[in-house]
């Protein structure tokens, strides 16, 4: 059974390579340290973990941006999959962005992911197939 809190900053390591060990189909960049203890600066409870036996084994960032409610970068251990982890972050993610007055909460999942639609399909949540995401990296750097 895993334990959903709040990420510290002594979990920033254990997210990170929890985020680069993911086999997702679509690549993205994993961020870095500083950019990871910026997040929970700014909004200590944006980042959900989950752990078992004292180890992270999964990750959400659930982010308010005082209008609507944001779910990315869900990523849960391969060997503890298939247990409700993913579920039990999402829900967790749910209660704090309804805490915080969200009436909507988007999650940015990539097209190609068969897994990863499926458990945000399975948690509720449907495609949107008016709007897609657009972006701009103001460093040059990868697409996040």
């Amino acid at each position: 059974m895993a334990t959903i809190r709040s990420g510290r900053p002594e979990d920033v390591d254990a997210v990170l390579a929890l985020w680069r060990d993911q086999a997702a189909p679509h690549p993205h960049p994993v961020g870095d340290a500083d950019s990871l203890a910026g997040l929970l600066a700014h909004d200590r409870d944006a980042l959900l973990v989950a752990e078992v036996d004292g180890r992270v084994t999964g990750a959400l960032v659930a982010a308010w941006d005082g209008w609507r409610g944001n779910m990315y970068r869900l990523a849960v251990d391969p060997a503890h999959r298939r247990r409700g982890i993913g579920r039990d972050l999402v829900r967790a993610g749910e209660r704090r962005l309804a805490a915080r007055g969200a009436r909507r909460i988007t999650a940015l999942v990539a097209h190609d992911d068969a897994i990863a639609r499926e458990l945000w399909s399975a948690a509720g949540y449907e495609p949107d197939r008016e709007l897609g995401r657009m972006f701009r990296n103001l460093d040059g750097g990868e697409a996040g």
